[in-house]
């Protein structure tokens, strides 16, 4: 068994050498469900064993709304100013700064118009991973501007919440924005240009209580959380948990809050057939 034994002791592959898996190869789903990460792609990032809705951004959303991933972005550079100097356990200049390297975003929010079943579209999508999705200044400016595109062009409006509310670095300004967006989108309403409100996980905070539900009609993914104060403020607060699914999207359907829960890969045609049906016009197949 002479062949059998090293010849040389110890590892002699060089590290620059070595082969890893390539990162993002595999998905792991809370339920321990694993999938190929093409595979969730092309099933528009849901799970297909268990359903479970995976997280994404607004690349994804943009991928799975717009015909051909085709769309024009519309006030790319828009960026927050740290206008108050504040400063916790960071500068909120370098979480910004941080937000930005990480992400490649400028903010939580990114708006576009492009054709979805083969009519234009504004669509305004939150992403989460730029500060919790946090709405500051520029959110509420970035919706206010998107509006106005609605208005001069005549096109629906699409809002994707994905938000843990309020950016509290910028104090009561970004709690102006509550009423900046719901102003904003109430002279949609005055000009008879559907405006739809769609909810992911999670959607919490000043978000749920302006333009979140303020849609003509406001639909959820499902399982999302939705709520004011989600379920660790309660705890904190009160001491007690909630009830489990107390503040899922199934459950603000039945409390009357939502028009309806849409599955992932409906979405698309879901959202257009509203469209079509509330503007009196021929229903794309």
């Amino acid at each position: 068994m002479s062949w059998f034994k090293r010849s040389e002791k110890g590892i002699r592959t060089k590290t620059e050498e070595k082969k890893d898996i390539p990162k993002g190869l595999w998905y792991q789903t809370p339920t321990g469900k694993i999938i190929e990460a093409k595979e969730l792609a092309d099933n528009k990032y849901v799970s297909p064993e268990d359903d479970y809705h995976v997280h994404i951004g607004s690349k994804e959303y943009f991928e799975i709304l717009f015909d051909d991933n085709e769309f024009k972005e519309l006030d790319v550079d828009l960026k927050s100013k740290d206008f108050l100097k504040f400063e916790d356990s960071k500068k909120y200049i370098n979480r910004l700064k941080e937000a930005h390297k990480k992400t490649g975003l400028y903010d939580a929010i990114r708006t576009a118009v492009g054709n979805s079943k083969g009519k234009k579209i504004v669509i305004a999508c939150m992403d989460f991973r730029f500060i919790g999705g946090s709405m500051g200044s520029v959110v509420g400016e970035k919706i206010s501007r998107a509006t106005d595109y609605c208005l001069k062009n005549t096109l629906p409006l699409l809002i994707i919440s994905k938000s843990g509310g309020a950016r509290m670095m910028e104090s009561a300004t970004s709690l102006m924005q509550m009423a900046k967006t719901a102003a904003k989108l109430a002279q949609l309403a005055e000009a008879k240009i559907p405006y739809i409100s769609v909810c992911t996980d999670p959607t919490t905070g000043g978000i749920t209580a302006s333009y979140a539900m303020l849609g003509d009609i406001n639909i959820a993914e499902p399982k999302a959380l939705i709520a004011f104060a989600g379920p660790r403020v309660v705890k904190d607060t009160t001491g007690k948990d909630l009830p489990e699914g107390f503040q899922t999207s199934e459950f603000q359907l039945q409390k009357g809050f939502l028009d309806f829960i849409s599955h992932r890969s409906q979405l698309k045609k879901n959202i257009n057939l509203y469209i079509d049906l509330i503007l009196n016009q021929e229903i794309r197949i």
